[in-house]
């Protein structure tokens, strides 16, 4: 009865968001519906192990690097395994291009949509109890159902994503998801197990006060970005600055701000993964009002020429980073 109660209250449950607006996919015969319930189960999954992660041996690092070349976290891997288990079973997905894999994984030729996922962002910063975050990006593939993988398959723009969205596992854990009708976020009930509408129509505000950015690395930046963030401090601006990708993005989206990492001496391509990090955010921030760029190309309009291919990123607010472009 209480829990009726609380459901009353709260409103739309992400399932019956997803049937009752259904008939906004371009192919609407339920497999992409399924399949953002198969992440949504996934990622409670993923939750429960965050949540209790300090209580169990699942923190700190493995002993590896990852194809992107970064260490891997215990929790890394096992967001992946419970991503990849959850999207196989649900049969809707015939490759997955995760950033803990070499290649892609095949695994279903009937399936109809490829995922780009990176299972755990911000993973090294659960030590410390900071907010981390899973993003992923759904392309509808183009070869024919059935027959093998093809590489046009896997290596889509940004423009051709289906769906995107992230979860925030913060003081609340959060989806936030777009099929390209605007952006919505949906909060989980604990007591309940369900993703409930807590953040309709998201709109990114068109300017903002808020700059992040590395600025431990500012000695390696190039000389225009430099001069974008001293006018950032010239403008009394306030700079925040997480380590966790989802986290500084989602605040942005609600407070209005820019996001920044840009190309360095250490990494002159920019750290960022285009296909499962920038393409993702790039399309939720643009249905929400905002934009992203590399700096002087659209994310969404690059074509990637490689799985783990990185770029610099410039997300946020359109004013701001219209600005830093201009720069």
């Amino acid at each position: 009865m209480e829990a009726s109660r609380i459901a009353q209250s709260i409103g739309f449950t992400l399932d019956r968001f997803i049937k009752n607006n259904q008939d906004q996919f371009q192919y609407a015969s339920g497999e992409l519906s399924q399949l953002l319930r198969d992440i949504a189960l996934a990622s409670k999954v993923v939750n429960r192990e965050v949540n209790k992660a300090g209580l169990i041996d699942i923190m700190g690092p493995l002993g590896s690097q990852n194809m992107a070349g970064d260490d891997q976290q215990k929790l890394d891997v096992l967001a992946d395994i419970r991503f990849t288990r959850a999207l196989k079973k649900g049969g809707e997905v015939c490759a997955l291009i995760s950033e803990e894999s070499e290649s892609y994984e095949d695994l279903n030729n009937n399936g109809k949509y490829v995922i780009a996922i990176d299972p755990l962002d911000g993973s090294s910063n659960i030590d410390v109890n900071v907010s981390i975050g899973t993003i992923f990006s759904i392309y509808r593939r183009i070869s024919k159902v059935g027959s093998p993988i093809q590489q046009e398959d896997i290596l889509q723009k940004g423009s051709e994503q289906v769906a995107a969205g992230y979860i925030l596992y913060g003081s609340s854990t959060m989806m936030v998801y777009t099929t390209g009708h605007g952006v919505n976020g949906f909060t989980f009930e604990q007591s309940l197990g369900e993703f409930f509408l807590s953040h309709p129509d998201m709109q990114m505000p068109d300017n903002g006060k808020i700059y992040s950015i590395n600025e431990g690395q500012s000695n390696s930046f190039s000389e225009s970005v430099k001069k974008y963030v001293q006018d950032c401090k010239d403008k009394k601006m306030t700079a925040r600055y997480i380590g966790s990708l989802v986290a500084d993005f989602h605040r942005n989206l609600l407070k209005g701000g820019i996001y920044i990492y840009p190309s360095t001496a250490k990494d002159p391509e920019g750290k960022l993964r285009l296909m499962y990090e920038c393409n993702a955010l790039a399309f939720i921030s643009e249905q929400a009002g905002g934009m992203a760029t590399d700096g002087k190309t659209r994310i969404l309009d690059i074509q990637p020429t490689a799985l783990h291919q990185r770029v610099p990123f410039f997300v946020g607010s359109k004013k701001m980073v219209e600005l830093a472009q201009s720069f």
